[in-house]
């Protein structure tokens, strides 16, 4: 299937294709937790991770780093990233926030559970969780 939802949600194991080539082939989780390269990164998981280059990706030896959006806390007083709320969608039991402005990921998702009061135009701080950052290499290789 083309429909990651409906192979992580059915399969015992999942192979992802790019043009007819395997880039992984692993568990749900294995290729949530740890994607061999970007495109299986990003590929996987909804929304998709987010990717930062640049300055920061340089900080933690990487030409890229990801953060999936659900493992981002979002605070209106302090954090390591800044920027400005686009739009939040407010869908009950999940808030999906675009934040704009994030040097190297612009838009930059975040994804926090139920409500949070903020509005397009709100500054906010962003702090990952940095036990689940991912790293990649110039090609877009992971970095154990």
């Amino acid at each position: 299937t083309h429909d990651q939802v409906e192979a992580m949600t059915m399969a015992d194991k999942i192979v992802v294709l790019q043009a007819g080539v395997i880039e992984q082939v692993g568990s749900p989780l294995e290729l949530y937790r740890s994607p061999r390269n970007k495109f299986v990164a990003g590929f996987i998981g909804s929304p998709k991770m987010n990717f930062i280059e640049g300055p920061e990706a340089a900080k933690h030896d990487a030409q890229t780093i990801g953060i999936r959006p659900e493992h981002i806390e979002v605070s209106t007083s302090e954090g390591l990233w800044q920027g400005k709320v686009g739009v939040a969608e407010h869908l009950g039991s999940d808030t999906f926030i675009h934040v704009h402005g994030v040097p190297g990921c612009d838009p930059m998702t975040v994804r926090v559970g139920g409500e949070i009061p903020v509005h397009h135009g709100d500054t906010v701080f962003l702090n990952p969780n940095l036990d689940h950052l991912h790293r990649f290499d110039a090609e877009g290789l992971r970095i154990q």
